[in-house]
This record gives C-alpha cells, sequence and structure tokens, in this order.
C-alpha cells in the first residue's frame, strides 16, 4: 500500500439498517471495495442492536482495514423518538470507529447530495447513480443504505482533496 492510498469507511446509521461502503483512492482515483449493509432484527431490546451494529461495524473495520471513517449526521425531523433512535445507532457506530482508532468526519445529508448530484434536494435513485458513475461501477445492485454510505465516503474523499488542494 502506497502512502498516498487512502481507504475511507463510510457510514449512514439506522437501527434497523445501517448501510456501509468502503471506498479506496490512490493518485486521485476512487474505487470501490465493498458495500453492504447491517441489518438488526425488530422487537429486539435496543441494547442489543446497539450492540449488533457496534460488532458488525468492528468486523467491517478489521476485515477492511480502513483509515479513516465518513458517518452520515443525524437528520433532525419532526419525529424527536427517531432522531434519538439515529442518534443512539450513530453513537455505535462512532464508538466503533474510535475504538478502532480511525479518525471520524460527520457530513451533513445535504452536503452529501450537493457534492455528488448537485442538488441537496436529490433523491436516493440520483445519489446512487452518481455514486456508480464516480466508482466506474456498471450495475451496482447494492442496498440505498449501501449507496448511502459510499455516497459519504466519496464526500469525504472529496472534502480531503478540497482541503489538501487549499491547504487547509
Amino acid at each position: 500500500m502506497g502512502s498516498d492510498r487512502v481507504v475511507v469507511l463510510g457510514l449512514d446509521p439506522g437501527t434497523q439498517v445501517t448501510g456501509f461502503g468502503v471506498v479506496s483512492e490512490t493518485s486521485g482515483r476512487a474505487g470501490l471495495v465493498a458495500a453492504g449493509t447491517i441489518r438488526t432484527k425488530t422487537g429486539r431490546d435496543m441494547a442489543e442492536r446497539l450492540g449488533e451494529i457496534y460488532r458488525k461495524v468492528a468486523e467491517v473495520i478489521a476485515r477492511y482495514g480502513p483509515t479513516e471513517a465518513a458517518v452520515e449526521n443525524v437528520f433532525v425531523s419532526r419525529n424527536t423518538a427517531s432522531a434519538l433512535k439515529l442518534g443512539q445507532a450513530r453513537g455505535a457506530v462512532l464508538a466503533a470507529c474510535a475504538v478502532a482508532g480511525l479518525p471520524v468526519a460527520g457530513y451533513e445529508p445535504t452536503k452529501v447530495k450537493k457534492g455528488l448530484a448537485g442538488t441537496g434536494r436529490a433523491d436516493k435513485g440520483q445519489v446512487a447513480f452518481m455514486v456508480a458513475r464516480v466508482l466506474g461501477v456498471k450495475d451496482p445492485g447494492w442496498a440505498k443504505d449501501a449507496s448511502d454510505a459510499l455516497a459519504v465516503a466519496v464526500c469525504h474523499l472529496n472534502e480531503r482533496r478540497f482541503r489538501r488542494l487549499a491547504g487547509v
């Protein structure tokens, strides 16, 4: 692995489904490493579900060896209970990354969408299409949560590149 290579784990936290995407970049060229979802069983105790999210994210980190992580920030809506549950899932994801020693960046959903599709209100289909184009994948077939996670990872790569060029 060359010193200019970075591997980013993108995460889209959720208590039922957490999407993950692993993207590598070498010399400014992004490529897909892996994508998938972590599904928990509804009806189980929330602590058990959060523990499962933590363990599965830790397994993804151990398997793919990312050097950085990017996590979608919680979207705050009118439903306070949903926002709280999403925050708990995000906490489990952040804890797994922290224990593994990964630096973590957080991104607002609108920033991710705007960076990929040109508008912060892009729908999931537009985002998935652009992620596939950026990564050079013809027929991705991944779940929408995995696509969202990959979008977060690609957003992070773009942000890293911008900061490096701007000297920030």
